[in-house]
């Protein structure tokens, strides 16, 4: 395989400098230059056709979600953020993920050790994921319109959901990945509002999942929170794990919580989907469905197969509407899905199966 070529773009020369450092680490990547600004970047891309950009949102001259907007309509690349953690960057930066920015990164503290590794762990993986998403020619035209919809869906009155209509005792355990902020919302707005309780494990900083989960909370028709240790697990509502801390559930009683907890990186994931499958596997068994939606790499592949083997019902979605068809790949497998769907039935084959 060829080496993934990386053109960086920060305005900040150390920011510049340690991204170059952490990328140069693995042999498969190279960093091919390095921009302070939109206007170099424009003009080193056309030069030097990079693979994958990372890309600050916070810049000067040229904002990066106007120039990450110019990209996607002139020359669509797959790009990361790497932000900061101000509100406004979190804010823009899920802007960005909505105009065609393929996955979000947060910048390193410099004085953690153990951040600054666990950041390069991230920055090598999702430059990697990035440099297998193919941007269709037709990116800008569809990322303006999930542009315009995102706006619209902040002021808009949330969307009513249809009814399931009967009780079930079914729990539904979903993992995402790089493509996933996508699929989760066609997913989660085709729900009933009186779904089975869901609980969700996205690759995201842990700055973003509770924005994140805000935005799902306008968009959809059921009630989306970000994960609390304690929170009851209940119907209608979709739990997304926090970014910093794995998610897990746990029986009390006849109520469901969740459980958030400490702890080193699983399958180089902190939330993993491993540890959020293996919960389920042991608490929920043959009343758990797993969903296993587009990403990189093999987090949670072994856990569902757990979670089958606990009799569980599996889902994944199937290669053609996968941004990165790495995750549902993997659990394939292993022998841990019963049945691979398009992202626009997926939810369907969940309801069908309560």
């Amino acid at each position: 395989m060829p080496k993934v070529r990386v053109l960086v773009v920060d305005d900040s020369s150390l920011v510049r400098t340690l991204l170059t450092k952490e990328l140069s680490k693995d042999p498969d990547i190279e960093v091919i230059g390095s921009a302070p600004d939109a206007f170099v970047a424009r003009d080193m891309i056309v030069a030097l056709r990079p693979d994958v950009i990372t890309l600050d949102i916070e810049m000067p001259k040229m904002d990066g979600i106007t120039f990450l907007r110019k990209l996607m309509e002139w020359f669509p690349i797959p790009v990361v953020i790497v932000s900061g953690l101000t509100p406004k960057g979190c804010s823009l930066s899920l802007e960005a993920l909505d105009v065609g920015a393929v996955e979000v990164i947060e910048k390193p503290s410099l004085s953690d050790d153990r951040a600054l590794a666990d950041f390069s762990t991230r920055l090598i993986d999702t430059v990697k994921a990035a440099s297998f998403v193919k941007m269709r020619k037709d990116a800008a035209q569809q990322q303006r319109h999930a542009q315009s919809a995102a706006v619209s869906g902040l002021h808009a009155p949330k969307p009513q959901g249809r009814q399931l209509g009967r009780k079930t005792n079914k729990l539904v355990a979903i993992g995402a990945s790089t493509g996933g902020t996508e699929a989760l919302k066609a997913v989660l707005y085709k729900m009933p509002v009186d779904c089975p309780p869901i609980m969700i494990v996205q690759h995201m900083p842990g700055t973003f999942t509770k924005a994140f989960a805000e935005r799902l909370n306008r968009q959809t028709p059921i009630e989306v929170l970000e994960a609390e240790d304690g929170m009851e697990v209940k119907a209608g509502r979709a739990i997304i794990g926090n970014g910093n801390l794995h998610l897990l559930i746990r029986r009390s009683g006849s109520r469901w919580l969740a459980e958030t907890r400490e702890g080193p990186l699983v399958c180089r994931h902190k939330p993993s989907v491993e540890v959020l499958f293996n919960s389920f596997a042991k608490q929920v068994g043959q009343n758990a469905i797993g969903v296993m939606l587009t990403g990189m790499g093999r987090d949670g592949a072994d856990a569902m197969k757990n979670m089958r083997d606990a009799g569980a019902r599996n889902i994944a979605q199937d290669e053609k509407s996968c941004v990165v068809f790495g995750m549902p790949k993997e659990a394939i497998k292993v022998g841990a899905v019963e049945k691979i769907v398009p992202l626009d039935k997926l939810a369907d084959m969940v309801i069908s199966w309560l």
